[in-house]
């Protein structure tokens, strides 16, 4: 038997009702209504072994809705899945519940009670007197030794004597930074030795054909136990000489992702997992969030009137939807605030907006300066890429702790960078000064005098020299002296 079936309406209950309340009143009954149902039946037909259900009975002129109950449209029917109109939700299926903005910040949670002062540590107020020592409290001696030893043990792969000096390596640094200073890095870098449109810094500096070389041989990590050392670390490439808190680089897809979990979730629990674990031990989070997001109500990507704030609030986390702009607003995700007070200025910024513009300056701001005045050329070894980012993050903080230490609020970070660059060389400059004097062996005339094969071999493929180390007393050449001092570089 052919059966259709619907939910009878909310107007029809409340005729039946009403029906079912005269009849009581005159102590008689209502035909077919015995066994009241919700379900009719568009079939005639009957039988004993299959009986009809009792059809729900539809008088020709209903009687009108009694007075105190509330009339409700026709088309109107009860769905659990439909949010109640204080109650948005995502694509997702995250609810959200509209909140109206309190006129007073809320109480500050514990986590984000600061005790400690801010400032630099008592370790750099003591150590740092110019722009150097700034920059080696960030990349110290032993980050450039591991650097120098790596890269001569790439170089040696094919030419047994090539060596670097630290000095040549701060050298070489400082030519980074003032590429950088001058936004070179969308320009090709050996145009910088130009003869007619190049920089003098550099041909002062060193050769082009030496930077080469050491671009060319840059290691961070030694090539012979690299491939253990992967096996557990794919960063370890660079892992030695990275003084950030923590990184890795993305190597497509993870295998080791749960798959309820989305990348930029994994990057970001990966990222401070040494750390916290965010929420779960009590770190909050303010920041901004795309309008897109899956787990957003459609909403919030209306407009709505200028200057005016939308806050929805989801378990912990609390949205603040503020319209900025006539044609585009702005979404910030907090889980610090449980509450959302709003100004009382013309652009009546909500408490969220003006918290993360306040304190977007470690990252945002950070992301933005890098850019400016970056080191960043072209590679296609990411391992350099890395250290690019590591120098112009250097600089940053060295530029931070230089104004903080020394009270020079007011210098220009570029022109910090330049001064860096300046000492980051001056040593390797002083080498290459021209000798004092020229020390003869004593005890032997000018006519006596023989030429010897240089016994430090520093930077030299066994020259002659007539000159002698003051300390040593071992022959050395001009290329293996420290000049100003007059002693070998074994010496220094």
């Amino acid at each position: 038997m052919d059966k259709r079936k619907r939910l009878m309406n909310v107007q029809e209950a409340l005729e039946l009702l009403n029906r079912l309340s005269e009849a009581e009143s005159d102590g008689g009954e209502v035909s077919g209504l015995s066994d009241v149902s919700w379900v009719c039946s568009a079939s005639d037909g009957s039988s004993d072994s299959d009986p009809e259900p009792p059809r729900n009975v539809r008088p020709s002129h209903p009687d009108p809705p009694l007075a105190d109950w509330p009339t409700v449209p026709a088309h109107a029917e009860v769905c659990a899945t439909e949010p109640s109109p204080a109650q948005e939700i995502g694509k997702d299926g995250t609810v959200w519940t509209v909140m109206e903005p309190c006129g007073g910040a809320g109480r500050r949670q514990i986590q984000n009670i600061l005790t400690e002062s801010a400032g630099p540590t008592p370790h750099a107020r003591h150590n740092i007197t110019d722009k150097l020592t700034a920059f080696m409290c960030l990349c110290d001696n032993v980050m450039l030794e591991e650097i120098r030893d790596c890269t001569i043990a790439e170089a040696r792969r094919d030419r047994a004597t090539w060596d670097v000096s630290i000095m040549e390596l701060k050298a070489f640094i400082a030519l980074l930074y003032v590429r950088g200073a001058y936004c070179g890095k969308n320009i090709e870098m050996e145009s910088f030795w130009s003869e007619q449109w190049g920089n003098a810094f550099f041909n002062a500096t060193l050769s082009r054909n030496r930077f080469r070389e050491i671009m060319r041989y840059l290691r961070f990590d030694k090539k012979e136990t690299r491939r253990c050392r992967l096996t557990t670390d794919k960063f370890t490439h660079v892992r030695k000489v990275k003084y950030m808190l923590n990184g890795f680089p993305y190597l497509g897809k993870d295998a080791s992702r749960p798959a309820t979990q989305r990348l930029g979730e994994n990057v970001m629990l990966r990222l401070v997992e040494p750390f916290v674990a965010l929420l779960a031990k009590n770190t909050s989070l303010v920041g901004t969030i795309k309008r897109n997001k899956r787990e957003l109500p459609p909403s919030v990507q209306g407009r709505s009137e200028l200057f005016s704030t939308k806050v929805l609030k989801s378990d912990k986390m609390v949205l603040s939807v503020y319209q900025c702009k006539p044609r585009r607003n702005g979404t910030i995700l907090s889980t610090q605030h449980q509450h959302v007070a709003i100004s009382t200025e013309k652009k009546k910024k909500p408490e969220t907006v003006e918290y993360y513009n306040h304190s977007k300056v470690g990252v945002d701001v950070l992301d933005q300066m890098a850019r400016q005045y970056s080191v960043k050329g072209g590679t296609r070894r990411w391992p350099v890429a890395v250290f690019y980012n590591v120098l112009d993050l250097a600089a940053i903080n060295a530029w931070v702790l230089y104004r903080s230490c020394m009270s020079q609020e007011n210098i220009p970070r570029r022109d910090f960078m330049l001064q860096l660059a300046h000492e980051l060389r001056a040593e390797w400059m002083a080498s290459k000064a021209p000798p004092l004097a020229d020390l003869p062996f004593s005890g032997a005339g000018a006519e006596e005098r023989r030429r010897m094969t240089c016994m430090v071999k520093a930077h030299c493929m066994q020259n002659k020299t007539f000159c002698k180390c003051v300390k040593c007393g071992d022959a050395v050449c001009g290329k293996c002296t420290a000049k100003v001092l007059s002693v070998c570089n074994n010496c220094v």
